[in-house]
């Protein structure tokens, strides 16, 4: 009764989830289909999710420099290949005998969760030990609390990241189908992770009614995170009001579902009241959706009604049945090029922009969420006691839904939760090193300096009072301070005066990227700014993954000819060539002369961000700035950790030359100076006059300047690695499967470990062993870094750094033992 694999140099593979249906069908035995494909009662909602998704009507639109579609998405911290996770469904073993391992691997080649069914065929070790994706556990509460407590105990040992507790199923419903058949599981299929005693499970509904607890109430979340410390999702909510209740109640996360139509009959469909939940969940916690979906298209139409993500359940069974492996993973990749289509024919450049405005107007399932507020009649004054203007989220520019912009709230959150945590996770300045009196002493400096150049009182006041050049005007200082301390040569008039060098990241953005098919590379883990920038200006991004010694200027010439291979120009790149952040990582000579070799052969720019190498111990390498000759190279600057933060002061040196239609000339600094008008205006006076200041106080070298700074972060650096290699010898993390990167200077290091580094961890962390840290998945634009940590020591004292990487390998330690980790094959992090 088992499903057979199709046979080598068969038919060709199915081209739709209905072909793959008809092939499973006639594989499998009569009974175990209609096991699976059965609902309750008379299947009226079984046929009603899939109906309510034939309804949906998406509207094309054209022109709209969406560019490559990016289906990606981040739900609970963790990056999703795409807005589709496996459902929960019981016995994968029914359809081939790998069950659910096989389906991991083919979820996890696309980068899809999986949610396993507490019912599952395999256990949850062989089922993590096949999986790269996360993996979540669908919970049942029996009547015997401790049954599902050694269950959730085993999934968590085994690195499960997450609990969906079912809750419509107080009982079973009567699935007519399975009574006709009399339906019984063959002997040798069985629940892996349940106990293995007397209990009969051949009869699946004989022993829901049972073995499950009919009397769960709302106080079952608290319950279940107590017993796992994971978030808890609750499906099977088909009511605004229950969703309300179950934000109340704790929960993490909601799945619409009404089981696949396979208890209540009569429900309704759960497409035709995802709108209402939608706006009563109003963006405060996941919410995902399953019953129905059969196309990619389905997924982006779900979307568009307020999910973040969908459940795909019986089709994976279906490819399962007609090919194993191949077979899930078949359906997988039908399902995301089917929605890559519908995303690139809307013009939906990410999920973030899937809204309602792709829906028609005549979409029957837009009512509730998206009903439009009555007008206000002429001029009459509003009641007193009218509500506030309300606004729509889908309605503000998608950038605001990107997850890159939510990174750093939830490390603020995790701080103000926790105050009294050692935290390794802010990248700031040590304040020991500050005065307060400096900063008048700065600004003093710089007004007798215009003073002795010969300005007058009225020159004088006019530059500290007023807006001043848009362009800056310390721009000479700035120039005489980088001949003297990076070797670059630039006129002052090549340079701008940026608020920090985030804006400076901004309008370099904007002067470059004209095409939608421009493409920005970054070396990737990078700083999370420029690829806010880029998410706000829309201009796609292409990561390139450095490798465990730091970037390979080969894999950045493989991204630049895969782009153009997909008819994109790759316009720039950017990358943090000294002590970089996150990483901590610093490029060899060698290969900073390769990548300007490439810039050069493939007329590529280079945005170089390097502000930590004048507070680093040690002679550095020269920048890009200083080896460039073509003028390939955009140099950001700033002095929030060279001089203080709070002044705001950055720069770009853009030197490149620009010539217009008529032959006249500028340099770009003149077109960012443009930009800047209409963005900053200018940078403020006080703060440049504070900067100004320093730099005349060392006569512009703040290497010497920033002397004893930098021997306090190399002591930082060298008292964290030390307690790093006192708590994990070599012997012991080389079989615990941890290590970490040895940078030569910076604020960061990298530690990996064989766990999911995520924010649920993070939580552990906070609340248990009183130590903060940074997971280094914030920092990948795509999939990436989910088993590493970045550990910052700029801002810590050597006591406070020895008394939380003692916290730290508490931690670490106590995760490893929690998950049962296996220790990883060395090689880069994925």
């Amino acid at each position: 009764m088992t499903g057979r694999t199709a046979p080598s140099g068969g038919s060709r593979p199915p081209l739709s989830l209905e072909e793959y249906a008809e092939r499973a069908r006639t594989r499998l035995d009569p009974a175990v289909w209609d096991f699976i494909e059965g609902g309750a009662g008379e299947e009226r909602t079984l046929a009603a999710n899939g109906a309510a998704f034939d309804r949906v009507r998406l509207s094309p639109r054209v022109l709209t420099g969406a560019g490559e579609c990016d289906p990606s998405t981040t739900i609970l911290g963790r990056r999703w290949g795409a807005p589709v996770a496996v459902a929960p469904m019981a016995y994968h073993t029914l359809m081939h005998p790998d069950g659910e391992t096989a389906t991991a691997r083919a979820a996890g080649a696309a980068g899809l969760p999986v949610v396993v069914s507490t019912f599952a065929g395999r256990t949850f070790a062989e089922i993590a030990a096949a999986a790269t994706a996360p993996l979540w556990l669908q919970v049942y509460c029996f009547r015997d609390r401790d049954t599902t407590r050694r269950l959730i105990e085993h999934a968590a040992a085994a690195g499960f990241e997450a609990l969906v507790l079912t809750v419509d199923t107080p009982r079973l419903g009567r699935r007519l189908r399975d009574l006709r058949n009399d339906f019984r599981l063959p002997p040798h299929i069985v629940p892996a992770n349940l106990p293995a005693d007397q209990t009969d499970y051949s009869s699946p509904s004989e022993h829901g009614r049972t073995g499950l607890d009919p009397a769960l109430d709302w106080s079952v979340i608290a319950w279940l995170r107590s017993v796992g410390q994971l978030p808890v999702l609750v499906k099977g909510v088909m009511t605004a009001e229950d969703a309300r209740r179950a934000i109340a109640a704790g929960a993490d996360g909601i799945v619409v579902s009404n089981h696949g139509g396979r208890q209540l009959d009569g429900a309704p469909a759960t497409l035709d009241v995802l709108a209402r939940i939608a706006a009563a969940v109003d963006g405060r916690c996941p919410l995902l959706l399953d019953g129905g979906v059969r196309r990619g298209r389905d997924v982006l139409g779900a979307l568009a009604l307020g999910a973040d993500a969908v459940l795909l359940g019986r089709p994976v069974l279906h490819g399962l049945a007609v090919a194993g492996q191949d077979g899930a993973a078949g359906v997988l990749d039908l399902v995301l090029d089917e929605l890559s289509e519908a995303m690139a024919l809307t013009g939906t450049a990410t999920v973030a922009h899937a809204d309602a405005s792709l829906l028609t107007g005549e979409d029957p399932h837009r009512g509730g969420a998206h009903a439009t507020l009555p007008a206000a009649p002429g001029n009459a004054a509003a009641p007193r006691n009218a509500p506030a203007t309300e606004l729509r989220k889908q309605d503000l520019h998608r950038s605001v839904s990107d997850p890159v912009l939510d990174t750093m709230n939830f490390l603020n959150e995790i701080t103000g939760r926790f105050p009294d945590v050692v935290s390794f996770a802010p990248g700031r300045p040590y304040e020991e090193f500050f005065d307060k009196d400096e900063i008048l002493d700065h600004i003093r400096r710089y007004l007798d300096h215009l003073a002795a150049g010969g300005a007058s009182d009225h020159a004088i006041r006019t530059a500290l009072y007023q807006y001043g050049p848009t362009a800056g005007q310390i721009r000479g200082l700035i120039r005489d301070s980088l001949r003297a301390d990076e070797g670059i040569d630039a006129a002052p008039e090549a340079i701008v005066v940026t608020v920090g060098a985030q804006e400076g990241m901004l309008l370099t953005l904007r002067a470059l990227f004209a095409d939608p098919a421009d493409v920005l590379l970054v070396a990737s883990p990078c700083y999370v700014g420029i690829t806010g920038a880029a998410s706000l200006l829309q201009v796609p991004v292409h990561p390139v993954e450095e490798r465990a010694d730091g970037l390979d200027v080969a894999d950045v010439e493989a991204a630049v000819l895969a782009e153009r291979a997909r008819g994109r120009r790759p316009r720039a790149f950017y990358v943090v060539p000294d002590h970089s952040n996150p990483s901590g990582n610093t490029m060899s000579r060698r290969a900073r002369e390769e990548l300007l070799e490439l810039a050069a052969r493939h007329d590529l720019l280079i945005l170089e961000d390097s502000p930590y190498r004048l507070v680093s111990p040690g002679v550095q390498l020269p920048t890009l700035k200083a080896m460039d000759r073509a003028r390939r190279v955009i140099h950001l600057g700033s002095y929030s950790k060279s001089v203080f933060p709070s002044a705001r002061v950055g720069f770009v040196v853009a030197d490149q030359p620009v010539r217009d239609p008529s032959g006249a000339g500028t340099l770009l600094a003149d077109e960012l100076a443009k930009i800047k008008s209409m963005v900053t205006v200018n940078t403020p006076a006080l703060s440049q006059a504070a900067v100004a200041g320093a730099l005349l106080a060392c006569g512009g070298r703040l290497t010497e300047r920033n002397a004893v700074p930098a021997k306090h972060y190399g002591e930082a650096l060298r008292v964290t690695l030390e307690q790093l290699d006192r708590h994990f010898p070599e012997d012991v993390r080389d079989r615990l499967g941890i290590g970490w990167n040895r940078p030569s200077g910076g604020f960061f290091l990298t530690v990996r470990v064989p766990f999911p580094a995520d924010n649920a961890a993070l939580l552990r962390s906070a609340g248990d062993h009183a130590v903060i840290w940074t997971p280094m998945a914030y920092f990948y634009p795509g999939p990436g870094g989910e088993r590493s940590i970045r550990l910052s020591f700029s801002y810590l004292s050597p006591a406070e750094i020895e008394e939380g990487i003692g916290r730290f390998a508490a931690f670490l330690r106590a995760e490893i033992e929690r998950c049962g980790a296996t220790v990883p094959t060395p090689g880069r992090d994925t």
